[in-house]
C-alpha cells in the first residue's frame, strides 16, 4: 500500500527539547523497522527513543530508566504491549491493526496459499469467520500466550498444510523460521495512529499535571488493597487482620517487619484503607522503596527541591513525597536502606511536621501518617551504628511482624488456588472445574517447601503454572506436572533471612562471591542477599 510522503504534519516548533513529550517505542522483530520509519515523521513533535527489548527485559529496563529519566508515554504492540500494560507505571499506547490492515494482510496471504492461518494474542477475531465464509477463504484462527505457545500453533498449522500465516512481528518471525510465509499485519497508517494517540495522551497528562501537584515518583498511588486482601485462614493471619484494624484507628507511625515477599506494602495499604484517612478512597497513599532510588536522588524525591537547586532541577521546582502524601499516608519501604544523612532529615520532618525543599528556605507544613517497612533487623543496625536510635523509636511507635509463609502451612493451598485463578484470568483462561481438588492433591508438595520468597514466590509460581495450563487446557494440575514446571519444590530451600536473628551485613568479599555464583546477574544476587539492586551496587562501589 502506497502512502503520500508529502502528507501534511503539524508545523515544527522551536520549543526546547525539554518541553517536548518523551516517547519510548518498545519492539522486537520487524515492527522495529516500521517504528523507526514513522519516528522520522514525528521527531519534531516529540523526543522519541527506541527500546529494542521485549516482555520482562523491556519492563525491567523501563522501570530502571524511570528512576532517573523522564518518559511520558510508551508505544508497543501485540503481546509485548499487553505484557507491559500492567507492569510499568508509564502509560502504554497499544498500536492496533485496523480492519483494513487485516483485510490487506489476508489479500497478500491469499496470493501465497488458498488456506490462511491467523494467529493473534489471547483473543480471536470473530469477524474473520464471517469474512472467510462470505468470500470462500478458509481461515484457521489460533491464539497464543507465550512464545512457546506461538511456536506450537505455527507447527500445528504447518502440519495442516497451511503455507501463509498472518500476525504481528513475533508470529511472522516464527512462521518464517518454520519455513512458512509470514504476512505482517500492521501498516504505516496504524503506527501513525499510535503516535498520534501517544502525543494526545502526553498532552492530556501535561494538562492534568498543571492543575495540581504532579506525582513525584512512579511509585505514587492510591491504595488498592484492603483488609479482605489479607488472605489466609490461619491463626497468625487472623491475628494480623485484628492488628490492622486496631492500628488503623491511630495516627501513630507503624513499623512493619517481615521477610521479603510477605506482603508488607499490602498490609500498609490495608491500614490506610481501614483508617479515617482512607475513607472514601480519596486520601493519597504514596509508596517509595528507599533502597531502589539512588542516594543522590532520594533526598529530592522525599523532600522536593526548588528551581535551580542543582543541575537538572525541574523548572518551577518539584514537590516531594511528603507534600504529595499530605492528609494521607507515606509508605517508606526498605527503610533500613536509607542513608544516615537522610535519616536525620526524616527525623526532623517527623518531629516538626514540616518539610523544607532542597535549595529552599520556606518550611511547608505536612500532615502525613508514616508507615515504614523493612526485612532486616533494625535494632541490630542501631547497635552497629547504621541506623539512628532516635529515628527507630520514632518510627516504631506501633510495630507489626508479618509471619513467613512456612509458618502458616494451612494458608498455602488457599493462597495457591486464589493466585492461580487470578493468573489464569489475567491470561483470559478459565480454571479447571476441579481445580480445588487438584490443589488439594498438590498440597503435601507445596507444604514441604520452605518458600524463602514467601507469598510473592507463591504468586510467581502460580503465574508460571497458568502459562502452561492456558497453553494446554486439558493438562491436569498434578504434583508431577507441578514439579516439571517448578523443580525447586523438590529440594530444600535456602535458609531464610530471619528478622530476629539477621546476620551481619556481608563483607565485600562475600558480596562479590555471591555475584560470581550467580554469573554476574545482579537481580538474583540481590534477592539472595535480601537487598535491593541499588544497595548491591552501593556495596560494590565501596570496593
Amino acid at each position: 500500500m502506497n502512502y503520500n510522503c508529502n502528507m501534511s504534519y503539524p508545523p515544527r516548533t522551536h520549543a526546547d527539547a525539554g518541553d517536548k513529550p518523551v516517547i519510548w517505542t518498545v519492539s522486537v522483530s520487524r515492527l522495529s523497522d516500521l517504528f523507526r520509519d514513522i519516528t522520522l515523521e514525528y521527531d519534531h513533535l516529540a523526543s522519541i527513543e527506541p527500546i529494542n527489548l521485549g516482555f520482562d527485559d523491556a519492563a525491567r529496563h523501563i522501570r530502571e530508566r524511570m528512576a532517573l529519566d523522564r518518559c511520558d508515554v510508551v508505544i508497543a504492540a501485540g503481546s509485548n504491549a499487553a505484557y507491559l500494560k500492567g507492569r510499568v507505571s508509564v502509560p502504554v499506547v497499544i498500536a492496533k491493526a485496523s480492519g483494513f490492515d487485516v483485510m490487506q494482510a489476508l489479500a497478500r496471504a491469499r496470493r501465497v496459499s488458498d488456506r490462511i492461518g491467523v494467529i493473534t494474542y489471547q483473543e480471536q477475531l470473530p469477524e474473520l469467520a464471517e469474512f472467510g465464509a462470505t468470500f470462500g477463504v478458509p481461515i484457521a484462527q489460533r491464539t497464543y500466550v507465550t512464545e512457546e505457545d506461538a511456536r506450537a500453533q505455527i507447527n500445528d498449522l504447518k502440519a495442516a498444510g497451511i503455507k501463509a500465516i498472518v500476525g504481528a512481528g513475533l508470529i511472522t518471525d516464527l512462521a518464517e523460521e518454520a519455513g512458512l510465509t509470514g504476512v505482517f499485519v500492521y501498516s504505516a497508517a496504524s503506527i501513525r495512529q499510535a503516535f498520534d494517540d501517544a502525543l494526545e495522551m502526553a498532552r492530556l497528562t501535561q494538562l492534568e499535571s498543571n492543575r495540581g501537584p504532579r506525582p513525584v515518583v512512579a511509585d505514587t498511588l492510591r491504595a488498592k488493597h484492603g483488609l479482605n486482601d489479607l488472605r489466609g485462614e490461619s491463626d497468625a493471619m487472623e491475628k494480623l487482620r485484628q492488628s490492622v484494624v486496631l492500628y488503623a484507628r491511630s495516627p501513630a507511625t507503624v513499623l512493619i517487619q517481615g521477610e521479603t515477599g510477605t506482603g508488607k506494602e499490602l498490609v500498609a495499604q490495608a491500614i490506610h484503607r481501614e483508617g479515617p484517612r482512607g475513607l472514601g478512597l480519596n486520601r493519597p497513599f504514596v509508596a517509595v522503596n528507599c533502597g531502589a532510588i539512588a542516594e543522590s536522588l532520594l533526598e529530592s524525591e522525599l523532600f522536593g527541591h526548588e528551581e535551580g537547586a542543582f543541575t537538572g532541577a525541574r523548572r518551577g521546582g518539584h514537590a516531594g513525597l511528603f507534600e504529595a502524601a499530605h492528609r494521607g499516608t507515606l509508605f517508606l519501604d526498605e527503610i533500613g536502606e536509607m542513608p544516615l544523612a537522610l535519616q536525620t532529615r526524616l527525623l526532623r520532618v517527623l518531629e516538626e511536621r514540616e518539610v523544607v525543599r532542597v535549595g529552599g528556605t520556606r518550611p511547608v507544613a505536612v500532615n502525613v501518617r508514616v508507615i515504614s517497612a523493612t526485612h532486616c533487623d533494625l535494632e541490630a543496625r542501631v547497635r552497629e551504628g547504621r541506623f539512628r536510635a532516635d529515628l527507630f523509636y520514632r518510627l516504631a511507635v506501633l510495630r507489626m511482624a508479618l509471619p513467613p509463609l512456612r509458618e502458616r502451612p494451612a494458608d498455602i493451598s488457599v493462597l495457591a488456588e486464589w493466585s492461580l485463578k487470578n493468573a489464569l484470568a489475567a491470561l483470559g483462561a478459565r480454571p479447571h472445574p476441579n481445580l480445588h481438588a487438584e490443589i488439594a492433591a498438590c498440597a503435601p508438595l507445596l507444604e514441604r517447601y520452605d518458600w524463602p520468597g514467601n507469598v510473592r514466590e507463591l504468586r510467581n509460581l502460580a503465574e508460571r503454572l497458568a502459562l502452561f495450563l492456558a497453553a494446554e487446557p486439558l493438562q491436569a494440575l498434578t504434583p508431577a506436572f507441578m514439579l516439571s514446571v517448578a523443580p525447586e519444590l523438590a529440594r530444600p530451600a535456602a535458609e531464610p533471612l530471619a528478622i530476629a536473628a539477621a546476620a551481619p551485613a556481608p563483607s565485600a568479599e562475600t558480596v562479590e562471591d555471591v555475584l560470581a555464583r550467580f554469573g554476574g546477574r545482579r537481580d538474583e544476587a540481590a534477592q539472595y542477599l535480601g537487598i535491593s539492586r541499588t544497595t548491591l551496587w552501593r556495596k560494590l562501589r565501596k570496593h
